[in-house]
């Protein structure tokens, strides 16, 4: 089965904790502050393995955590990094933000790597917070907690050839006599709702060989998402050629008028895609009225300069000379370099916005990744680093803000899952 969407969820590895330590050696009565500090989290990094074809094991395997960092030891010994989790997905995956819909990543070339969720920084320890005044700090951070998100996978089928046309057109028919591919085949619309993947070999060499995708069956209206839609046309987007598998016995639609409105809704959905090359599959000559048809209908197609090539997938008559057309045509065309739809989303600090405030009520919300990690990083249990959270908060502008908006003494502030009460 091919699935070509999956939705999972990333967690990336907190920091490890900065820890609270004093040298105690003989002979050292007062021993300076020695707490190390934590180690990295793991990333979560999305890695592009050309070996993989389909996202089947994102069905089975929904989350996914990479470890936390080591945290700090006395004796300024530093916590262990935590190694990175890597996924693996195949060439053409694009990654979008289950919550927005927003496109993240488009992943294409073989050994490609993004990362999708950040490990958090390990807390510093208090031998990080000595100074001249304060030569005995109590107090160290804790470790930063790791991204976390809902993602979408959504593979674009990345085939040499697709193989298009009307339901009912033979398409799964005619891939499983091109190749190894046994694809489900009945006589009823939307037999195949998922594209199937097929090899055609032809000569000794690997080389000679292209992939072959049998793609979902379109109807009129497909461009406006009708049908399976959207659905089939994303997945032709990426093929070399086209294969249009045409039903030659006329006895659900006419050879002709088929032919055009299905390359009408190419058309209506991109230009560049009704300007790929096609090579036509007369289907179905095994039958008398296909063999009338296709004496009317070969020499129009040919005079608008297609290749029409007469098939029958029931009894393979036809085959290898299509196989033969299609190698042929495909070492005239090349190899397009991998194109992305999007720029990978890059992590930058600089774009930020310190913090925001939001109102409700006696509520007061204050949001921004800065705030909200300094935060995260406070042992709010530790009277100092309290203290020095205030501090931070003052030279943010955090209270001449809130000020500002008119909080009271009493009111609540909320930052990321913590709660305070606001006083003077």
């Amino acid at each position: 089965m091919f699935i070509d969407t999956a939705k999972i969820y990333v967690k990336a590895g907190d920091g490890g904790n900065g820890v609270v330590a004093f040298r105690r050696e003989k002979y050292v009565p007062r021993g300076g502050p020695s707490g190390g500090d934590g180690g990295r989290g793991g990333d979560v990094i999305l890695k592009v393995d050309a070996n993989m074809s389909t996202l089947m094991d994102f069905k089975y395997k929904i989350h996914y955590k990479a470890e936390r960092g080591e945290h700090g030891q006395g004796s300024n010994k530093f916590g262990r990094d935590a190694e990175d989790l890597v996924i693996y997905v195949p060439p053409g995956t694009i990654v979008k933000d289950a919550e927005t819909g927003e496109v993240i990543a488009d992943l294409v070339e073989n050994g490609e790597s993004f990362v999708i969720a950040k490990g958090g920084r390990g807390g510093r320890g208090n031998a990080k917070f000595a100074s001249s005044v304060h030569r005995a700090p109590d107090f160290a951070e804790k470790g930063e907690p790791g991204e976390e998100r809902w993602i979408i996978l959504e593979l674009k089928l990345i085939a040499d050839v697709g193989l298009i046309g009307f339901p009912n057109a033979g398409k799964s028919t005619l891939l499983s006599r091109m190749t190894a591919a046994r694809p489900k085949i009945a006589n009823y619309p939307f037999t195949t709702l998922a594209p199937n993947l097929g090899v055609a070999s032809f000569g000794q060499s690997s080389e000679g060989s292209f992939v072959i995708a049998d793609i979902p069956g379109l109807i009129e209206g497909a461009h406006e998402g009708q049908g399976l839609g959207y659905e089939f046309l994303k997945h032709v987007e990426r093929t070399r050629l086209l294969v249009h598998v045409i039903d030659m016995s006329g006895f659900e639609r006419d050879p002709l008028e088929g032919f055009y409105a299905i390359n009408q809704e190419l058309a209506s959905y991109s230009e560049e895609l009704a300007k790929k090359p096609q090579i036509v599959a007369a289907n179905k000559m095994d039958l008398e009225e296909s063999r009338i048809n296709y004496e009317k209908v070969k020499p129009l197609l040919e005079k608008e300069g297609y290749n029409v090539i007469p098939v029958s997938g029931a009894t393979g008559q036809g085959i290898r000379e299509l196989v033969q057309v299609i190698a042929k045509t495909l070492s005239s065309i090349e190899k397009p370099e991998a194109v992305k739809e999007v720029e990978s989303i890059k992590y930058t600090l600089e774009d930020e916005k310190p913090f925001s405030i939001e109102k409700g009520g006696h509520v007061f919300y204050i949001r921004g990744k800065a705030v909200e990690r300094l935060v995260a990083m406070t042992d709010l249990e530790n009277e100092s680093a309290v203290k020095r959270l205030q501090r931070a908060f003052k030279k943010m502008g955090i209270d001449d803000a809130l000020k500002a908006e008119g909080i009271q003494p009493g009111d609540t502030v909320k930052i990321g899952n913590s709660e305070f009460y606001y006083v003077e």
